[in-house]
């Protein structure tokens, strides 16, 4: 597979927007580690292969253990999450596979048990920004490990 083009390099103010957007929600009300599964599960849901790769190897230079990256796709079914990131979780799934219908009562009141009104506002943001991302690494087919050396991404000793 081959990327079909260098879309930081076509849109520079637009990739630069998004990555100083990003670097904002990073310092928001949501703690690392349930952002690092909220970008995995998104990414898993989108099928984003460079997405996927990407933070996954950042979930683990984070610290992030291998048996709940594993356990995602099943975070339900798995006893590896704490309530507040099964709320993450359960957010992060319904905005990225926003039903027809919108975000319903029962999922957000459920959310809320869990997050802030800050924290949910923040959250809500994370998830919009991954899927941004997702959404264009998928159009322009970027391989995943491409950017593992500029990203510091070999440090997770995945590859």
């Amino acid at each position: 597979m081959s990327q079909r083009l260098n879309y930081q390099e076509q849109s520079p103010e637009l990739f630069k927007k998004l990555i100083e957007f990003n670097t904002v929600i990073k310092q928001g009300a949501i703690e690392g580690p349930i952002q690092d599964l909220v970008a995995i599960r998104a990414s898993q849901i989108n099928g984003c292969a460079f997405c996927l790769d990407m933070h996954i190897k950042q979930a683990t230079i984070h610290g992030e253990r291998a048996l709940r990256i594993h356990h995602l796709a099943a975070w339900r079914e798995s006893t590896l999450f704490v309530p507040r990131e099964r709320a993450a979780l359960a957010w992060t799934e319904v905005l990225t596979r926003l039903p027809e219908q919108g975000v319903p009562d029962d999922i957000y009141e459920r959310v809320r048990t869990q997050l802030s009104e800050k924290e949910l506002s923040d959250l809500t943001f994370s998830v919009m920004t991954i899927n941004a991302w997702n959404r264009v690494n998928i159009a322009f087919k970027v391989v995943p490990g491409s950017y593992d050396q500029a990203f510091g991404l070999t440090a997770a000793k995945l590859a």
